[in-house]
This record gives structure tokens, sequence and C-alpha cells, in this order.
């Protein structure tokens, strides 16, 4: 083995040998060498002793780009830094690569919601896990974990820039994510630390009005599959957009008009029995019922995807049904706008006629399946009631005010909002007639269409 100073000279002068490698190692690097195989190829190495341990080599890389004499030196010098310090570099890269694999973002998410995002946050880790998989997973899955790096979390905010309380929800888990890895000492520091927050969004308040309404139920119709009943049952059922999405046949009864969204499809973790009315019945009647598989598919195996697209779509057929009918009243259709709104205000909108019709509050967060508001807290905890029949009796009303709002659309429509005074007199269901309700059941509700007043009426058996 000869000892001089590896440079470019000493690298084009090695020869190949026979049957065995050939080393020549630095005269002024302890350690560092050159190593030529039989077959000609020529790369540098380090050998080194851990503590008095026995010798160890390594290999740095092959010679040419982008291991030159000079950065294979400098390569060299740092490993014999880690070796003074008693740490094996061998070892190192070996535990470093068992970290990738282990750490790999994807793999990492898995562990962080079983281990974490359940036992911490029982009541919102399915929609977190929901981001994980649709939003982040995509984008860093094959990553590992410490390869991401202050510029990724820039990069994923900036695309986020157009939809604040999105970009305020993926910020806040990934902190929690970063911070539980950082408790762990997986990762030594989060990407996000020193990052400023997203600032907090104003609530939604964006109710659809009885015109905007009218005009969607329209547009719906002319709809490609499966956007219009999609939308519609969004409307009528007042349920969060994903669990609709994801509505399979086993959980249908049309016979007993009830959709049951299991405990594991539920944001807060609870079975939901939806009443189905008579306008939601006849849209799923009208899709060939079938005993289990996703109602809404394109895929026969996935749910429907494509929200935004679909809802560019929607909204451009409801200005065009909108300003047919402005042009009807005699009006300017150019004049015609719609404000800005998202498929979860429909669920707002259901909620906020529920009130106007005189339907309670705790019973209007039944039908929503909330847990927050009179649910919560210690009236959640003994308070089990779920008001089944309640929640029929709403769901009813707000059908009925829906079929009476469309009956009336051919007519001339100058009222822009679902809920003004007049309407929340004209049709508020009063205490008497809710408990009234409640006590019969037989009962059903009617709407005169002349007077436009919510009646209840009780109907003889037979009758």
């Amino acid at each position: 083995m000869a000892s001089q100073s590896i440079t470019i000279r000493t690298i084009e002068a090695s020869k190949p040998c026979p049957g065995r490698d050939v080393y020549t190692w630095d005269s002024g690097l302890r350690g560092f060498g050159l190593r030529v195989t039989p077959k000609g190829v020529k790369s540098y190495v380090l050998q080194y002793r851990v503590d008095g341990g026995p010798a160890r080599r390594t290999t740095i890389g092959i010679h040419g780009s982008p291991w030159t004499t000079q950065t294979a030196r400098k390569e060299a010098e740092r490993l014999l830094m880690l070796v003074r310090q008693g740490v094996d570099p061998v070892e190192e890269a070996r535990n470093a690569k068992r970290r990738e694999k282990v750490l790999n973002f994807s793999s990492y998410c898995d562990q962080f919601v079983e281990l974490y995002l359940q036992a911490n946050w029982p009541d919102t880790w399915p929609e977190q896990q929901r981001i994980l998989e649709n939003v982040l997973k995509p984008r860093w899955g094959k990553k590992a974990l410490t390869a991401l790096k202050r510029a990724d979390m820039v990069k994923l905010m900036d695309d986020y820039a157009d939809r604040p309380g999105s970009r305020k929800v993926i910020h806040s888990l990934l902190r929690k994510l970063f911070n539980w890895a950082v408790d762990r000492e997986d990762i030594e520091i989060s990407p996000l630390a020193g990052m400023k927050a997203p600032k907090a969004c104003p609530s939604r308040r964006r109710v659809l009005g009885q015109e905007e309404l009218i005009c969607l139920w329209q547009a719906t119709g002319q709809a490609s599959w499966p956007w219009g009943p999609f939308v519609r049952l969004l409307l009528l059922t007042m349920q969060r957009r994903q669990e609709v999405a994801e509505m399979d046949w086993s959980e249908i009864d049309l016979e007993a008009r009830t959709w049951t969204l299991p405990a594991e499809r539920a944001k807060n973790d609870e079975a939901h029995i939806i009443p189905l009315t008579e306008m939601a019945v006849a849209e799923l009647a009208a899709l060939y019922p079938q005993e289990r598989g996703f109602v809404f598919s394109t895929t026969g195996t996935t749910p429907v995807s494509g929200y935004s697209k679909a809802k560019r779509l929607l909204d451009e057929r409801m200005l065009k049904v909108m300003q047919r009918r402005q042009k009807e009243r005699g009006g300017d259709p150019r004049s015609v706008k719609i404000d800005d709104w998202r498929l979860h205000d429909l669920r707002r909108t259901g909620a906020t006629n529920l009130q106007a019709l005189g339907i309670p509050i705790e019973v209007t967060e039944a039908v929503l399946n909330h847990i927050s508001g009179t649910r919560a807290g210690i009236a959640g905890i003994y308070n089990r009631y779920k008001y089944e029949r309640e929640k029929r009796v709403a769901l009813e009303a707000w059908d009925m005010r829906l079929q009476e709002m469309l009956n009336r659309s051919e007519r001339p429509a100058v009222a822009q909002h679902a809920v003004d005074a007049d309407q929340t007199r004209s049709t508020k269901i009063s205490a008497m007639d809710w408990r009234t309700m409640l006590a019969d059941p037989q009962v059903e509700i009617e709407i005169d269409q002349s007077s436009l007043l919510t009646n209840v009426n009780r109907q003889a058996m037979g009758s």
C-alpha cells in the first residue's frame, strides 16, 4: 500500500492490478485514500478507528463529478471530525437510512394519526386525517420527514393563499405534526419554527337567498352526473359535503325513509340517523338504488371528487338561470350577480331557515349532528336524547318550504332573501304548534299556498 499525496496526477498514474484492489494512502490526511479495483474503477475511501476499536473502511465516492480530490478530501475531514467525537460514520449512515425509512412522511402521518390525533383530538381527528390523505400525502408522501424545509412550508402556504380558511387549518395541523415529531426527537427543529401562523378567518355568514335557491335548484337540473342530485341532497339533508359524497346505498332505507350515517364516517364519531323527506327520497329513487356501493361516484369504486370544477360550472348555470328570470321580470339581466358561496353554505342556509321556521335550536343542532352549543359540555353528557322524531318534523318543514318556494318560482320572484321578515312571520311554527306536532303521531305539516301560513293539521286515521 503506497503512501503519497493524493492529487490529480496520483489519480491518473494509478493503475489496476488483476485480482485485487490497489490502495494509495494520502501522506497528509491520515486514513484518506484512493482505491483502484481490478476493473480500473477509482474511488475515494476513508479508513478509521472509533475509540481504539477495530479498523473500519467506508467509501466516500467514485472519482468524477461530484467527487474530485478536493471535495473528497473535505468529506474525509468531515468524517474524521465525527470519528474524533466518537461517532462511527458507517453506523451513522446506516441509522440515517433507517430513520429515512421510518420517517417517511406518508408512514409518519399514519403514526401521527394513530398515536396522537386519535388520543388527543377525538372529535376532529377524522377531518384532520382527510387533510393528511388528500392534501399533504400527495405532496410530500415519498419524502423523509427530515427532508422537509421551511421552503416547502412557504410554497404550501402560498398555494393556499386564495383559500385562507383551508390555509389556516392546514398550518394548524402541520404545527401539531412537527411539534409532536420534535417531542419524540424524530426531528431536531420544526420547519414551521419561527414562521408566523396565518391570520384567523372570520366565520362565514353566507346564507343563500330565496331567488338564489330557486336558481340553484333549476341549475342542478342541468348539471352533469352526479352533481345535480349530489348538490340537491346537500341542500335537503343539511349534512356535510364529505358525508354526502361518501354516502353508500347500504346506509339508505327508502322504505323507512332514513339515511344512517355510521359513527366512523361522522365528524364527531357519533352515528347519525337522517330522516329522508319526500324530495330527498325522490332524488335517491331516481338513481337506480342498489344494495351497496357509493351513491355518488363516477368510477364505481371511489366517491365523487372534483368539487372546484363542478362548483364553477354550477355557478355559470345559476347565473344564466338568474339572468333569464331577471329578463322575464322586465329587468336588466346584466345587473344580476351571484355573491361568492360555497357548498358548505348550503348547510348554514338550511339551518338558518329551520330557525326562521321556529324549529328549536337543539333540534336544528341534532339535524346538523353538531355537538357544540346546546349539546356540548355537561348538557351533552347527560342529555343523550337523539331527537329522531323532531328531526323528521324539522326536515319535512324545510322540505315543504322548498317545495312552496319552487312552486312559486314560475311567477316573478322579487325577494332576494329566503328569510326576510315577512316570510319569517308567515311560516314560523309556534311553540304550541311544535308541541302539538310531537304529541300526535298522525300529524302532518301542510303549507297553505295562498296565505303562505304553515299550519299543523290533524289527519284522521285512514283519511
